[in-house]
């Protein structure tokens, strides 16, 4: 398969990116590669991309680490990853019966160097930046959030309605 871009947009739907490969379960217009994203592996050569954007598409997958494992797989050494999911607390997070993961600001940190319980897989980020993002409505609780996300994490979001989280990380391999 002839690759037009080190970029690849995962779970585009209709939501087509032009310098990217869009890639979706569902032959779409604009769709390059239709596969499904719970099959490994997926297809596409080790070390390709420079930059993988995910937007509302890892949570409707059945298992992270081997996700994280095949976006690490198929990026090249510090290759940008940008990843928005639901937080768990939002409403749209329990809402959509097709969702299976979870995400708290914390989630990623699993795949970072030095944390203590990651041997289950190789597969290497560092965490460039996170954000805790609210809808306009509680815009301006976001500051605050992001500021003390510990705090948000375990206290705020049962008060205030959070929804989304962003992450961008960097690849890492030996």
């Amino acid at each position: 398969m002839a690759i037009k871009s080190t970029k690849l947009h995962l779970g585009c739907g209709n939501q087509i990116k032009s310098d990217f490969v869009n890639l979706d379960s569902i032959k779409l217009p604009g769709v390059d590669v239709v596969h499904n994203l719970n099959k490994f592996p997926w297809p596409f050569k080790d070390n390709l991309f420079d930059h993988i954007v995910s937007i509302s598409t890892l949570e409707h997958l059945d298992n992270l680490i081997k996700v994280m494992e095949e976006i690490h797989r198929i990026s090249k050494n510090n290759a940008i990853i940008e990843i928005r999911v639901p937080h768990f607390a939002s409403f749209g997070a329990f809402k959509d019966p097709t969702h299976r993961i979870f995400f708290s600001y914390y989630s990623f940190d699993y795949f970072t160097e030095g944390f203590d319980f990651n041997f289950y897989t190789k597969a290497r980020f560092k965490i460039v930046k996170r954000k805790i993002i609210y809808g306009s409505v509680f815009r301006l609780f976001q500051g605050i959030a992001n500021i003390f996300p510990k705090i948000h994490e375990i206290l705020l979001r049962k008060f205030l309605p959070v929804k989304d989280l962003y992450f961008k990380l960097e690849v890492v391999k030996e």
